[in-house]
């Protein structure tokens, strides 16, 4: 992060999930709903899951109310190639309004207690407003965020906590754009309903910020920017929204052969969840071949 359908019962992991508000569905580029319940939709092999993405539906529309307007699952998960080792859960949560102090408090208690019981990298989370996803407003404002980096600082100061973590985030654009590709709407109105649509110049803005310092990083962050370099070149070349795992085949199929090995490595850290040795010249190379092509 760079601040760089209300059911009338409680969700389940098995709910079958298709109908329009009181039933949630997988919102695709046709507008349609798929017919599935959350477990076959997530593709996960890793059991608690589906029972952690359901305890943090059913806790936010506990807290959150009539305010609550949707749950809507991004990144890995939705796109079919969560890796328990080196995913997070992505959740954007919409709300009809701002929220009390007490509501974030709340809030965010029951979302630190989850990711406590979560995924190695943990839950990642992001409120805003229901007005600034229709018409889409960029740098997109939110109300409040949480990804792992920051329990420290919540336990310590929740209050400091809660009074600084607000602002406007151009990684909303690249995440509402997913959502509106291949996101999963867990609870509340569908995905059409909501969003408006992202200009292409502010979904491009948000994903080059994310590779922008590609040539410094790379060493620190080898998988994560090979993967994520041959995605943004993706959408440059062919207008897809790809997953890493997308990716990366995709620079295997379009990418000198020099570079092979490199995404090669990446891919298999990214799907085993084990650790890789990198070639840091390569690297070094790889993302300054990559940056001159994307740029």
């Amino acid at each position: 992060m760079r601040i760089r359908t209300i059911t009338s019962g409680p969700f389940d992991e098995n709910i079958d999930m298709g109908k329009d508000r009181s039933a949630q569905g997988k919102h695709d580029q046709t507008g349609s709903n798929q017919r599935k319940n959350v477990r076959d939709i997530l593709k996960l092999s890793h059991d608690s899951v589906p029972e952690i993405t359901a305890r943090f539906v059913n806790r936010s529309a506990a807290i959150l109310k009539e305010k609550l307007t949707g749950i809507y699952l991004h990144g890995s998960a939705a796109m079919g190639c969560y890796q328990p080792r080196k995913s997070d859960l992505d959740f954007l949560v919409v709300t009809s309004e701002e929220l009390t102090e007490t509501e974030k408090r709340e809030y965010m208690d029951m979302v630190i207690e989850l990711d406590a019981d979560g995924p190695v990298k943990g839950i990642e989370m992001s409120i805003v407003t229901r007005e600034v996803c229709d018409p889409f407003i960029y740098p997109t404002p939110f109300i409040l965020h949480y990804s792992r980096m920051h329990t420290e600082w919540y336990r310590r100061d929740p209050e400091d906590y809660l009074r600084k973590m607000n602002g406007t985030d151009p990684d909303l654009a690249a995440h509402i754009t997913v959502i509106q590709s291949r996101g999963l709407c867990l609870y509340g109105l569908p995905v059409c309903e909501v969003f408006g649509e992202v200009p292409e110049e502010n979904y491009l803005d948000s994903i080059l910020l994310d590779v922008s310092d590609a040539m410094d990083e790379i060493t620190k962050n080898p998988m994560y920017l090979i993967l994520n370099l041959t995605r943004v070149l993706g959408y440059l070349k062919e207008k897809k929204v790809l997953s890493k795992r997308e990716g990366g085949i995709w620079g295997l199929q379009n990418l000198p052969e020099q570079y092979h090995p490199l995404i090669c490595s990446a891919l298999h850290e990214y799907e085993s969840g084990g650790e890789v040795q990198y070639d840091p010249a390569l690297a070094r190379a790889y993302a300054a071949y990559m940056l001159s092509q994307i740029r």
